[in-house]
């Protein structure tokens, strides 16, 4: 039995630029496959943000923002606060009701972007998994360097299969964000 049931290579991913000029994204797994941005009911990207500039508003979405690498960046909303992220802050989680400002406070930056429609809900934290899969539970882990043990390079996204005990990957905990989408 794998480990995983399936694995989102980051080799095969292609960046398309946004239309402000900001940055580029590449979407990783779309739940349903192929929806829109007014469809979808979880989605899961990485972006390069390449300057300082507004993020979109996503109305009835949830957005949990990981940076992966560079940075940081200061995100600021229309309600006067403000939150700091840097490669080794913990993912950060925010209504994509309405739109943010971000300001980068030093060189272009990779995060790791999930977004989620009710009634579904994600928990996003840096390290391994704590528990296995339960019904209604997608795992999914996000590897942020080569981990040839468990068969994930750099930037690969796997779902966990289910049954696996996530023990097995405890030993890399530091090396993976994971993904805890729940339905309901």
């Amino acid at each position: 039995m794998s480990l995983f049931a399936q694995v989102h290579r980051a080799a095969g991913r292609r960046f398309a630029p946004w239309k402000n000029g900001g940055g580029e994204t590449a979407e990783i797994v779309c739940v349903p496959e192929g929806a829109g941005f007014d469809a979808f009911d979880w989605r899961i990207s990485t972006a390069w943000v390449a300057r300082s500039g507004p993020f979109s508003s996503f109305p009835g979405v949830m957005r949990n923002l990981t940076v992966i690498e560079g940075g940081p960046m200061v995100l600021s909303f229309p309600d006067g606060t403000a939150q700091e992220l840097g490669a080794q802050d913990a993912p950060f989680a925010f209504s994509g009701e309405v739109g943010c400002g971000c300001d980068l406070l030093g060189p272009e930056l990779l995060d790791l972007n999930v977004m989620v429609r009710a009634p579904y809900r994600a928990e996003v934290v840096r390290g391994a998994p704590r528990e296995a899969s339960g019904a209604g539970v997608t795992c999914l882990v996000f590897a942020l360097e080569d981990l040839p043990a468990v068969g994930l390079a750099r930037h690969d996204l796997a779902a966990l299969a289910e049954g696996q005990d996530p023990d097995v990957l405890a030993p890399h905990a530091a090396r993976l964000v994971t993904i805890e989408i729940t339905a309901g």
